[in-house]
């Protein structure tokens, strides 16, 4: 099975030999990739429609894989046993909806070993989220494909006390919004990615007139939006001087 580098980077977040369930499984890919690669035994394969569980089926019957792989319709983790699996994987859904399926969820989510979550939006809230939750990301990837850029994370519960470096920091703003794996490794990904926001941004700056009365209010505040972004992004930048 032959994934797009998307979810071949997904999937080499999962440890090896944990049960795994997948929410959104789309397709059943990830699925039947963990099994045929030997990175683990069994998948639960979930999904909240049953158009893609469907197709997910044609594929795993293809692959002569439904030993291993069990299919369910679910609203996120609805249909999981509490403790059925060790690794949750959440990919391809926007930031919100993920935030959403681990609330509903909480009480199997606090029990799992580990999140895999690949959200498309709202990233930043994301990270926040589980640092809330109990959960500290331990490693990330990132990924260009298609023209966008993909940060991905695997979380795994607290062990012991840990505090943050202080919500207001612009320290812990960059590490919020870019990651704090992907920063400390110096993903080349990440840079790429942080020079073309950095691109992106001044366009925007250059762009906005310096108009008077009503307009004034309204760009200024979007310039210090702006500002605030470039501290930031300065910040992470830092990481990657030496």
């Amino acid at each position: 099975m032959e994934l797009s580098n998307r979810l071949k980077a997904v999937a080499g977040l999962v440890s090896a030999g944990n049960t795994v369930c997948d929410v959104g499984c789309d397709h059943g890919y990830v699925p039947i990739y963990l099994i045929q690669n030997g990175i683990c035994g069994r998948v639960i394969a979930m999904d909240v429609n049953a158009g893609p569980l469907a197709r997910a089926r044609e594929h795993i019957e293809s692959a002569a894989l439904g030993e291993y792989i069990e299919i369910r319709q679910s609203d996120g983790v609805a249909a999981l046993g509490y403790e059925e699996a060790k690794s949750l994987i959440l990919a391809g859904m926007g930031g919100r909806l993920t935030m959403r399926i681990l609330t509903e969820g909480m009480e199997k989510v606090q029990a799992l070993e580990e999140l895999i979550l690949q959200p498309q939006s709202d990233v930043e809230a994301v990270r926040v989220f589980l640092r809330d939750i109990g959960f500290e990301i331990v490693q990330e990837d990132m990924v260009y494909e298609d023209g966008k850029y993909y940060p991905m994370m695997r979380a795994c519960p607290v062990s012991g006390e840990r505090h943050g470096v202080g919500t207001e920091t612009v320290q812990q703003q960059a590490v919020d919004r870019y990651g704090p794996y992907l920063l400390a490794h110096r993903h080349p990904v990440l840079y790429a990615y942080l020079r073309w926001e950095q691109e992106r941004e001044e366009a925007i700056r250059e762009g906005i007139p310096a108009h008077t009365g009503q307009t004034r209010s309204a760009n200024c505040s979007r310039l210090a939006e702006l500002d605030a972004s470039e501290r930031i992004r300065k910040y992470a930048l830092t990481y990657f001087a030496n």
